[in-house]
């Protein structure tokens, strides 16, 4: 009866062993994946700076020729305000798949949110309506502007994407304070949610399990799977965490939980 004992100890203590290393061979293999990711970015960043160069360079020029109550003075400041944010990002893209670095501060989500609206309208296609709610309280969290916006562009190009018949895109910010199992896994706390809402094909069970994933990607020949990627990063660094609602058919919701702060916005 002993012997019978130790032989079941044995079988469980085995099939945890090769539990275990199949979770390290999954690590090993995200983290190869990672690496290679960090290379390719840094190489494509480094590119990408030179052309911004020229970029900025040229439009300050066209900005100091241009007077101040010309009608197309509008558009080169528009021009090198996004070139700054093309900036912004490729220093994400030097930092991604390595040591990530970020600006954290106090930031108020809602006028993030605000200064990129009029972008994202460029970003999607002209048969696809942009609603934006913002909550009427501050919410202020912990967080690098140039991150949040880099995730909403993300999340706005996959919903038009999935929209292929046109449709809405909603973006929606509230406060939450949640108690539930997640929350409680991270650490009780308010929360400033973002809601990114489209009316598309929406999205599988199978695909929700896998789309968090580098280099996955249901975009044959068009996507190159680091979106949603990037994103996932980009909410692991603020502390948070992302829910999806989705169902086939029926559209997606990309909930995303960034802790509050307490202090006050710099």
């Amino acid at each position: 009866m002993l012997l019978g004992t130790n032989n079941f100890r044995g079988a469980i203590e085995c099939k945890l062993t090769e539990e275990h290393l199949r979770e390290l061979e999954g690590k090993l293999l995200q983290a190869q994946k990672m690496e290679v990711v960090g290379l390719l970015a840094s190489g494509i960043a480094h590119d990408f700076n030179n052309i911004l160069t020229a970029i900025i360079g040229c439009g300050n020029v066209l900005q100091m020729e241009i007077g101040k109550d010309d009608p197309l003075r509008a558009n080169v400041d528009q021009i090198l305000a996004s070139a700054e944010r093309a900036k912004g990002l490729s220093r994400r893209l030097l930092s991604f798949g390595m040591e990530r670095v970020s600006d954290l501060r106090p930031v108020n989500i809602n006028s993030v949110i605000d200064d990129v609206k009029n972008l994202l309208t460029k970003v999607i296609r002209e048969d696809i309506e942009l609603k934006v709610s913002l909550s009427n309280e501050e919410l202020i969290a912990m967080a690098d502007t140039v991150q949040i916006e880099q995730l909403l562009f993300n999340l706005c190009i996959n919903a038009g994407d999935a929209m292929a018949s046109g449709g809405i895109l909603s973006i929606k910010t509230e406060s939450a304070k949640l108690d539930d199992e997640i929350a409680k896994a991270i650490k009780p706390r308010i929360y400033a949610v973002i809601s990114i809402a489209d009316t598309g094909s929406g999205i599988d069970k199978n695909t929700r399990e896998k789309m968090f994933n580098p280099f996955f990607t249901t975009k044959v020949g068009k996507g190159t799977g680091l979106g949603l990627s990037i994103v996932n990063g980009i909410v692991e660094l603020h502390k948070g965490f992302i829910r999806v609602d989705s169902e086939v058919g029926k559209g997606t919701v990309f909930n995303i939980y960034i802790p509050m702060a307490e202090s006050k916005i710099e």
